[in-house]
Parts: structure tokens; sequence; C-alpha cells
């Protein structure tokens, strides 16, 4: 009972209740407009068309035109002024440029070393092209000399995030989509206070969405009390706002300039299989040590530095420079870890995904929890398996999201014809976001094969090439592929005719969800 009136009472409720107010005050405006159609309608239907010219010729993909371009057309007074009311809101463009102001500090510290980048593509033909375009697009250098260790799971993971955050002597840095109080949050936390305590610098950072319904909103001043700098990436405000959806998705922590973590793995009992909520949680992670690390840490210093007004001195969280590596010997193989901004236009997460399907030989394996496809990647996961290059894609078989999975169902006959290969994990769910090509390459991190984490969040990645972790990747697939279900076009004929009819629909407002 007491649960339920914090509930009702609470932020959230009040957040909900503004934000239906607003919806609500722009309805009433509409049908008061609607009084005045004869004298305004050659005005908004001006309006309306500059609109879809505009949207039309923006550089937008394709099926995000499209999902504004259907309201506008049925509705179009309505629709005109609410995409007018999001795109104008100087929220956005104000972040970018904060965003851009930062990178251009962090830059010298990204700098690509001319001998790693040789000798990459000596060894990998053809490869040179995507290291030039991250150096110039995505601003950050592939690496040599690190070394990377692979958990296939959650549980994996775990153990050893602990293990290194005991060992921090310098600063930890710590950025998370979810967190949620329970055994691994508390845990954590507790190494993370006692690390304060002994005066390693902390930082932490989770997204504002947390504040709905996991941590209270003055979680921050918590951690404060502690010794620990914490703050949430863009707070939610009840306030309709285009801002608001770019939502901090990665998955970072960073201890002392030579070890950081990425991969699927948010900071909950779930992801370790503590608490079950859908089934059996398959997930992944990866550990780097060496300088690829240093991109992490300016990952992370420039989301932090988006609300800081004091200038940051970088130097003091840079790689160490040499230093011991596990087993004492040489880190083979590439890694290029990288973030994806859904502010600058450019799609970095999707580019990465896109050049391996476009020059992969024998094989592409890819995990991941969604499939919400554009054309573009639709198209060459179709062309991938068309020229015989072996596609396959593991999905979950107990969803998280119903509506999320219907639109995933929606692509699965598209892509059979094509000769992609789709399975299910029958345990469960499968959180991972992974590829894996031609046991050469391989990427590991947040991105997700949808729309949210293509275009509208802030994402991060590690893209190993020639590296040890290739090859685990690949094993990882083929053990899990041994516990899923295969689907067949029979299956996707047979599937419930409202239930297919459901997701095809969701297709058109796919790119805004």
């Amino acid at each position: 009972m007491r649960g339920a009136l914090r509930f009702l009472f609470g932020r959230t409720m009040f957040g909900a209740l503004f934000l239906l107010l607003q919806i609500l005050f722009l309805l009433t405006a509409f049908d008061w407009l609607k009084e005045y159609m004869v004298y305004l309608f050659g005005g908004s239907a001006a309006l309306s068309v500059a609109v879809l010219v505009y949207i039309i010729s923006d550089e937008e993909n394709s099926s995000i035109k499209l999902s504004w371009v259907v309201p506008i057309l049925v509705i179009p007074v309505f629709g005109t002024l609410f995409y007018l009311f999001l795109k104008l809101q100087p929220g956005t463009w104000l972040i970018n440029r904060r965003i851009g102001e930062l990178q251009e500090e962090t830059a010298p510290l990204l700098l690509q070393d001319p001998e790693t980048e040789a000798s990459y593509n000596r060894l990998h033909a053809g490869g040179g092209n995507l290291v030039r375009y991250m150096n110039r697009y995505g601003k950050y250098p592939i690496y040599s000399g690190t070394k990377a260790r692979y958990f296939p799971l959650g549980d994996d993971f775990y153990p050893a995030l602990l293990s290194e955050l005991q060992k921090a002597e310098a600063f930890i840095f710590m950025e998370y989509f979810i967190v949620e109080r329970g055994v691994m949050w508390d845990s954590i936390l507790a190494v993370l206070e006692e690390k304060a305590r002994a005066g390693v610098e902390v930082r932490f950072m989770y997204d504002g969405m947390c504040s709905l319904m996991l941590l209270p909103y003055s979680y921050p001043q918590e951690l404060e009390k502690k010794g620990i700098r914490c703050k949430m990436f863009s707070p939610i405000k009840p306030a309709l706002s285009s801002h608001q959806n770019n939502r901090d998705h990665r998955k970072i922590c960073v201890i002392d300039g030579h070890t950081a973590f990425t991969g699927g793995v948010n900071l909950a009992d779930e992801y370790i299989n503590r608490r079950p909520r859908f089934g059996h949680w398959k997930d992944t992670a990866v550990m780097l040590k060496g300088p690829a690390a240093q991109s992490f840490t300016m990952m992370f210093l420039q989301l932090w530095g988006v609300t800081e007004k004091e200038k940051e001195d970088y130097s003091r969280f840079l790689y160490p420079g040499e230093m011991p590596l596990p087993d004492e010997a040489p880190a083979p193989g590439f890694v290029m870890p990288y973030a994806d901004s859904p502010l600058d236009g450019e799609n970095v997460g999707e580019q990465v995904y896109l050049d391996i399907l476009g020059h992969a030989r024998r094989y592409v394996h890819i995990m991941t929890p969604y499939l919400i496809l554009d054309d573009i990647t639709l198209a060459a996961l179709k062309y991938a398996a068309k020229r015989g290059v072996e596609t396959v894609i593991i999905m979950p078989h107990i969803p998280d999201k119903l509506y999320a999975y219907l639109l995933a169902r929606s692509y699965y006959e598209e892509l059979l014809k094509a000769g992609v290969r789709i399975f299910e994990y029958t345990p469960g769910f499968v959180h991972a976001k992974m590829f894996v090509c031609d046991d050469e390459e391989a990427v590991v991190g947040t991105i997700n094969l949808d729309f949210r984490s293509l275009y509208l969040h802030f994402e991060c990645a590690a893209y190993f090439c020639q590296s040890p972790v290739v090859p685990e990747v690949e094993r990882d697939m083929q053990e899990t592929l041994l516990k899923c279900e295969e689907i067949t076009l029979a299956a996707c004929r047979s599937y419930p005719f409202v239930k297919r009819f459901a997701g095809k629909a969701l297709r058109l407002f796919a790119p805004l969800m």
C-alpha cells in the first residue's frame, strides 16, 4: 500500500500528468484552430508543404522521414505543428555544440598512430577504409598492444569488474544506462565507497531514465555524500522535448586509464541472472587492458563535460604508458573503441555494421535483442546472404518488450526468403549486441540493431581485428546456437495473423518509438 501511494504521489506520476496536460493543450489548440480552418487553410497548407519538402530533401534516413510524412498528410495542421515543436527546440543543438567543443579538446589525445594503421592495413586488406572513416568521422583511432578478455555472460563479467575496481589507485569512471539497487549494484557501490575514502577519484554517471522507476531523483546527492562524484545524464523532466529522446545507452567503466570495460551488461541483478525476469539472460562484455582504454576515458569525459563549466585537466587521466600486461605476453591484433552520438548526423555504429556486412566473404554472425531495421541495413543483410555469405541472427525467444518483438518478427519472412538464417534463444532473453565475421573481425558493445541505438541513443562499442577475442566470440555464438530454435518460413506463416498485422502496422512508427 505504501509503495502504491509513493507511486501515485511521486515525481513520476506528477511528471506523467504534466506531460499529459501538455499533450491535451496541443490537442485543444488544434481543435480551436479547426474553427478558423477556412481562414487558415491556405497558410497551414503552405506550411505543411514547406515542411514536407524539407523532410523529403533532408539527409535523414528514409524510414524516419516516412514516419513524419504520414502524420503530416493525415492530420496536416497538428502533424506539422508537432514536428516543428520538436525540431525547433534549442536543447538538442546546444548539447551537440557542447559535445563538439569537448571533442576538439580531446582530439589531440585521440590521434591515430601511423605505424599501427600501416600494420593494420598490411594484415587486413581493405579494412583500412574503416579505420580512415573512423579517424575522420568517428574521431577514434585503432590500437595495437591492448589485451582483451571476452565475457560470454554477465555472470562472468561481474566478478572480473569487482576485482578490477578493487585494484584502482588513481581514478574510476563509470557510465551506465540502467542502475538498480540489488546484489550487483550494492556490492559495486561498497567498493566505490571504499575507494573514495582511500583517495581514489570516483565519478559515476547514469541515464536519467533511471529516475522514473529505479532510483530516487536525489540519488546523485546520496552518492556525493559518500565521496562519489555523480550525475544523471539528461534528467527526465515533465516537458515535451526532442532531446529527452536521446538517452545515454552506453556502458563504460575505466580504471586508472589502463583498464576499460564495455558491452551490454547494465548494473542490475537480471544482467547477472540473480533475478530472473525473462528466463535466462544472455549478455556479453569485454575488458581491455592497454592503450585502447584511453578512448573509453575520453568518451566518458566528453559526455561528463556537457554540464561542466570548468575546463577538464585531461592529462591526469591519460594511459600511464608501459605497464605489465596479463601473462607478460604481447597483445596480438587490433582494437578500436568508438562512440556514436545521435546529434552529429553521422551514424557511426550503423556504418561499422554495414562495413562488416559489405566485405564479409564467408560468414557474418549476429546477436541482438531487437531487430527494427531501416532500409539500408535490411538491404545489406539480404545482400550478404544472397551473395553466399552465411548470415545468421540470434534473437530472444522470451522478449522483454512485446511491441519490439512483434516489430522484429515483421522482418523475419523477408530476411528468410533472402537466405538469412534466424534463431531464437529458447532459454530466455538475448541482450548481447555483437557481430563476428570470417574469423577476422568482431564487435562487442551497446549498439542494438534498432532505430533507437542506431539513430537516437549515445552508444559505444569495441571493434576487434585479428584479436584472440574474435574466435572467442564465434565460439560463444556456436555454443549459443545449440540452445536456439531455428525460425522457418513455415513458422512465420503460421504465426497468428493479428500479431503479424500488428508488427507490420508498427513499422510505420518504428523510427519514432
